[in-house]
């Protein structure tokens, strides 16, 4: 029996946006999934360039204040460092999980709107480093 729910929210950016939830009856957490193709502006230390937009994406999402939410995340942000390179476009995955405050309708306008308003603010201020997170549609 499948109890998990993924909803799409589209495209911001160039970056797809949407949220899902494991178990929809018994909720517990949510998850935010972010992926697009990014491809570096100028060489430099990309380790600390992920690392410094992780942090920063951790850190929005406790400033965050919503009844929906409690402040402790995961956050995951998975980019192939040995594979960027200049001239190439590289696959970034990242996905946030947040931990409900209380049971509420995954599929209402409140919540959308809400989940909205927070990938907006990483990717507008957790992803904004433009040395590397340069987002295309595709990989071409």
């Amino acid at each position: 029996m499948k109890t998990g729910k993924y909803i799409p929210l589209g495209v911001y950016k160039d970056v797809k946006i949407g949220y899902g939830t494991v178990d929809y009856k018994n909720l517990k957490t949510i998850y935010l999934k972010l992926n697009s193709w990014i491809q570096p502006e100028i060489d430099s230390d990309y380790e600390m360039t992920i690392s410094r937009s992780r942090r920063k994406v951790k850190e929005i999402i406790y400033n965050y204040s919503s009844k929906l939410f409690k402040k402790q995340s995961i956050v995951d942000l998975d980019i192939r460092t040995k594979g960027i390179k200049l001239e190439k476009r590289s696959f970034m995955n990242l996905e946030v999980t947040l931990y409900v405050e209380n049971q509420f309708d995954v599929k209402s306008k409140d919540v959308k709107f809400t989940i909205k308003d927070i990938h907006e603010k990483i990717i507008d201020q957790g992803l904004e480093d433009k040395k590397l997170f340069n987002f295309n549609k595709s990989k071409k």
